[in-house]
């Protein structure tokens, strides 16, 4: 028998055609978002030959700026990169110092596209990306509207699409006004709400995973599954984001979308077709079969934290309230654990364990899917303990794995199990260059693919599960008995229930 072969990634897997020459217009383009990831994706999508030669960005923002001092500015940012391309990428940037509040203002951004795109021989195909804050998403799109910017077939064929960074509203109601606005200008197929974690490359490969091999799939149930641990901890703390972290905190931070999206994506049901309407309508039924929270739940199945002074390597940081822009009497979690359940006919009664948080050991985001423990009654003789049982990790970061833990017998001849694991590392077998995560989305937009992003109804539906959580948190007398310590560096306040 010759022995097994494992298949090699050819290039041609890592970069799914090349896109359409189009105008990308970045609203925020001094702000910290455009210079540490939408910058230097954008010139890896030019090292790598996708994003064309003919295509142009154009920086918006407020501040006065020429052309040549944007470009400066986007050269400090991809520092340290591949340079050879760096003046041939450098005459397709522009800026464009607007209001993002007046009409008017976007209407001049508005002749001086048409210019541009007619110096560069153009369609009029043009991607919004608003890099801004998202107190400003409704003005702002609005602006893009009555200015003409958002209509689509100006020369003849061209498209608009915008990309808008999540929180996608602070509740159930506000996410409802904001599409509204973004409605009234975009039909949905293109508005492109952003989830970065969708596009990395384990948490897609949890679907090929799951459904393109026969050994998991029958045993992905309440069956063969006890609960499922999903872990995303940063050991940062909230930087210079106060006055929105004080306002949002980590549930809406990120439970409301990336919790969620891997949780959908965990226990979703295979779709008919590897397309972007079925996935999502997969992981919207999972948002619909979600246990409600009820008033009587009262906090037994979630746990609040907020961190207070500790040690991050080495280094003592300070706790949430000495923050900068941090009230002193902050009652803000920065730490939650959720127990969800699921209840259809693969997951009931299979505890769904989420856990995020700010300031933790190290960061870390990854899916744990604890097997059921094996009726080892024929141990009972030969073993003084249960029998450990099967788990898969799939991590994400910082390493992005698939780890399989199981029972061997160790060698003597006295009965004695250990666990051993099977490792794949994506990094150690793929030295061929990936896209990271804005990259491929970026791609993703240009190239009219919605799967790895956020439909509306997925948004609602996601909304209206936490919302009696929020309220709830928001409006209960005892939120500091509720709220517990930590100190930072450790992995949050100490469970004693769920």
């Amino acid at each position: 028998m010759q022995p097994i072969e494992l298949d090699k990634r050819p290039e041609s897997c890592l970069i799914y055609g090349i896109a359409n020459p189009c105008s990308i217009v970045v609203f925020g383009a001094t702000g910290d978002l455009t210079t540490r990831k939408l910058a230097p994706a954008l010139y890896n999508l030019y090292l790598q030959g996708v994003l064309p030669e003919s295509s142009i960005i154009v920086g918006v923002a407020r501040s006065e700026m020429s052309d040549d001092q944007f470009r400066m500015r986007i050269k400090e940012a991809v520092a340290g990169k591949d340079m050879s391309m760096w003046e041939k990428f450098a005459a397709a940037l522009y800026y464009h110092s607007t209001q993002f509040d007046h009409s008017y203002s976007l209407s001049q951004l508005s002749e001086r596209l048409k210019n541009l795109e007619k110096e560069r021989n153009l369609g009029g195909d043009r991607v919004f990306y608003l890099a801004i804050p998202p107190s400003l998403y409704n003005v702002t799109v609005e602006m893009i509207g009555r200015s003409g910017l958002s209509r689509e077939n100006f020369d003849g064929n061209g498209w608009a699409r915008i990309v808008i960074e999540k929180p996608f509203g602070r509740d159930f109601k506000t996410a409802v006004e904001l599409n509204k606005t973004l409605q009234k200008h975009f039909d949905e197929s293109r508005i492109f709400r952003i989830d970065h974690y969708l596009a990395k490359e384990t948490v897609q490969n949890v679907l090929m995973l799951r459904f393109a091999n026969t050994i998991f799939e029958p045993l992905w149930n309440r069956m063969f599954i006890d609960h499922v641990q999903i872990t995303a901890a940063e050991s940062i703390g909230i930087e210079s984001r106060a006055e929105y972290y004080e306002d949002s905190g980590i549930l809406r931070d990120m439970f409301q979308n990336h919790m969620m999206q891997l949780l959908a994506l965990t226990a979703m049901e295979p779709p008919s077709e590897l397309q972007a309407d079925y996935v999502r309508d997969e992981r919207c039924k999972i948002f619909r079969s979600l246990r409600p929270f009820s008033a009587e739940d009262d906090f037994r199945n979630i746990i609040l934290g907020q961190y207070g002074p500790g040690t991050i390597d080495g280094v003592g940081v300070r706790g949430y309230r000495e923050e900068p822009g941090v009230s002193a009497a902050s009652m803000t979690p920065t730490f939650a654990t959720m127990k969800v359940f699921v209840e259809n006919w693969r997951w009931n009664g299979v505890p769904f364990y989420l856990t995020s948080g700010k300031r933790l050991g190290e960061k870390l985001t990854e899916i744990v899917i604890h097997f059921r423990t094996v009726p080892h009654s024929m141990f009972r003789n030969a073993l003084q303990e249960s029998v450990t049982p099967n788990i898969l990790t799939l991590g994400i970061y910082p390493d992005e794995t698939v780890n399989l833990t199981f029972q061997i017998n160790s060698p003597g001849s006295k009965i004695c199990l250990r666990s051993v694991a099977m490792d794949f590392n994506y990094n150690e077998v793929y030295s061929l260059s990936n896209l990271d995560a804005y990259e491929r989305l970026l791609l993703d937009c240009i190239q009219g693919d919605q799967m790895l992003f956020w439909r509306q109804d997925a948004v609602e539906l996601c909304w209206s599960f936490l919302e009696p959580v929020l309220y709830h948190c928001e409006s209960c007398l005892d939120m500091d008995k509720r709220l517990l310590t930590y100190d930072a560096g450790t992995w949050g306040p100490e469970i004693n229930q769920l």
